[in-house]
């Protein structure tokens, strides 16, 4: 019975079920002695036994269970006055109303779940299920147990739709593993830095390189953390986003530009133009070849601006080295200063700003997309939490999602 239970050193001496159905399963400790809380002496001097609680632990058939214990005293003779300490068992934690099993239990039910469905689905308060979360996960990376980082990634969220209350998120990337190392109060360059500050110098020496976005302060402050030598990465998948916003602004104003002209039969015939232009050539079916082909050819400058976007998607997408990205980025930007078009000015302004860390992708081809994807799974934590503004519990719900299965599941 106590190995089915999984709890340490008890026996069980009697088991029951009272008048609402609960399973009540009274057990006795049998370890001898405890450590005085003064002193911190070995004690092993019986002094009758402390109170009787109640935890609930793991159900059995479907019923809520009950460990109920009245844990031994012990007294200290070498203190003065000889003060009596209840032993503390490895199984429960003083206050708790729960096992440790019961615990880690709920915590693994909490993964990609919500609070409010655990606290149904368990026949428990919302408030116990949150203070179990509070009680057993940190609100901060315990570096103590992080062997290294390779790969720092920074990311920025909003806590809430519509306001522009950002705070940063910092994660890390080691041999596939992520990990959520912190959520700073903001996305300020001092908060970030002196977050970066307080990774030990241990794990500062194993980062190989910080993946970011192309906001500034997240740059400058790993630069003043790291030194001028750490490799900063800009993440491809947002300087895609920035040559792509600008052949946005062409297509909406070739777009706008059709609808005057154009009759009104033969716009509606570019209908699923925007899909179309968003979408890899090889996924193009015939019909939307036939829209791009039409649409094309009414605007040549679309055309032209389109072919840039593939040739440095091409670019970015082929397996080649730092220096041959280069010279082919290079290119680029002199076919596009030749081509006439200018849709591209707020990209090569940001090209030529941040030229090296673009540059610094090809080295190992590292991107930011493991800090974006969990960018978009925290986005899904905080509709199915219903909204989450504190930036602890953020983290915890951020942490139990990434590591929960692993830590938890038996």
């Amino acid at each position: 019975m106590e190995k089915l239970l999984n709890i340490p050193d008890v026996t069980v001496e009697k088991t029951e079920i009272n008048e609402t159905g609960d399973v009540i399963i009274t057990v006795r400790s049998t370890c001898e002695g405890t450590c005085c809380d003064r002193c911190g002496a070995e004690i092993n001097k019986p002094y009758g036994h402390g109170r009787e609680v109640m935890l609930r632990h793991l159900s059995v058939f479907g019923r809520k269970t009950y460990i109920r214990i009245s844990p031994p005293r012990y007294q200290c003779a070498c203190c003065e006055g000889s003060p009596v300490t209840t032993q503390k068992a490895s199984w429960y934690e003083q206050r708790s109303p729960h096992t440790g099993e019961y615990e880690k239990y709920i915590l693994l039910q909490t993964v990609n779940s919500t609070t409010e469905d655990v606290s149904v689905r368990e026949n428990l308060g919302y408030e116990a299920v949150t203070g179990i979360i509070s009680r057993r996960i940190a609100a901060e990376a315990k570096w103590d147990e992080i062997k290294r980082i390779d790969i720092i990634g920074t990311d920025e969220i909003s806590l809430r739709k519509g306001h522009k209350d950002f705070v940063t998120i910092v994660t890390s990337l080691t041999q596939g593993d992520i990990l959520i190392l912190a959520v700073p109060g903001d996305r300020k360059k001092e908060t970030v830095r002196k977050f970066l500050k307080t990774i030990p110098k241990r794990l500062r020496k194993t980062v190989r390189g910080v993946c970011s976005d192309m906001y500034e302060d997240f740059i400058n402050a790993a630069k003043e953390v790291f030194g001028k030598r750490m490799r900063i990465i800009a993440d491809r998948f947002h300087v895609a986003k920035l040559y792509r916003k600008d052949f946005d602004g062409l297509r909406k104003k070739e777009m706008r530009r059709l609808k005057k002209e154009l009759s009104e039969e033969e716009y509606g015939k570019l209908k699923g133009a925007m899909r179309a232009l968003r979408k890899k050539k090889e996924k193009l079916s015939d019909e939307e070849k036939e829209v791009l082909k039409r649409l094309f050819g009414y605007s040549p400058d679309l055309k032209l601006a389109y072919d840039f976007c593939r040739e440095l998607t091409d670019i970015f997408e082929e397996d080649i080295s730092k220096s041959e990205a280069k010279r082919k980025i290079r290119i680029w930007k002199i076919q596009v200063g030749v081509s006439g078009l200018n849709c591209f000015d707020n990209f090569l302004k940001t090209l030529k700003k941040r030229h090296n860390e673009i540059i610094n992708y090809f080295t190992d081809r590292q991107t930011g997309g493991f800090a974006e994807g969990l960018n978009n799974k925290i986005k899904v934590i905080k509709r199915r939490c219903y909204g989450i503004t504190n930036i602890e519990n953020l983290f915890r719900r951020i942490f139990l999602d990434l590591r929960g299965y692993s830590l938890f599941a038996s």
